[in-house]
């Protein structure tokens, strides 16, 4: 234990969970009241930001394990009058995320896994829970925070023992059995569905 008159040796920004981190996350959705029916985005979910670009604000928690009960605060890009690549990162975390959370492997291509890949609305997403791979970027301040860029597949080793035994299907309805190394204390939210699929998630 160091002194408390030299604080060299105290740790810093130990808020941060390390780069890299596997861990199961349940997303919730901070709804921003911006709608926009002709592209799906229905139910005051997105959010218009000053600078005209649109997306979710993601607050996601860890469920499980070491850090059980941490947020994670990540948007999750829908438009940016900048170009589409705010979109495309923002498409390519939700199909992640999709996969993760209704177990299909990213190379599958079957029309199973291709109606798992859509929601009908962004309800669809609010509650789900899944394996995301744990970055570090920055904030408006410069300072370093934790982000989700992209959620583990089935495909990669540690995926079943973090998820549990039997991967979450579709809206998060079906009774989930944890495996014993990683038990979960908060169940599954069932989500109400929303009208219209958004065309950015088809």
């Amino acid at each position: 234990m160091g002194s408390w008159n030299d604080f060299n040796d105290a740790q810093s920004n130990t808020n941060l969970i390390p780069k890299g981190t596997l861990a199961k996350v349940r997303l919730t959705i901070r709804p921003g009241g911006f709608d926009d029916a002709s592209q799906g985005w229905t139910g005051g979910y997105a959010t218009r930001g000053s600078s005209g670009a649109v997306y979710l604000n993601g607050e996601f928690t860890v469920t499980e394990g070491q850090y059980a009960r941490r947020k994670i605060f990540t948007l999750i890009g829908l438009y940016s009058p900048k170009g589409p690549d705010w979109t495309n990162m923002g498409r390519s975390l939700v199909r992640g995320m999709l996969n993760s959370a209704r177990g299909i492997s990213d190379k599958d291509m079957s029309p199973e896994a291709q109606a798992a890949r859509r929601i009908s609305g962004f309800a669809d997403l609010d509650g789900i829970e899944f394996v995301a791979r744990i970055d570090i970027g920055t904030d408006a301040s410069g300072d370093d925070k934790n982000e989700i860029r992209s959620a583990v597949t089935p495909d990669h080793r540690d995926y079943a023992q973090i998820m549990g035994t039997a991967p979450l299907q579709f809206s998060g309805n079906a009774t989930q059995q944890s495996a014993p190394s990683a038990p979960s204390t908060n169940p599954p939210a069932a989500n109400p569905g929303a009208p219209g699929r958004p065309s950015w998630a088809q």
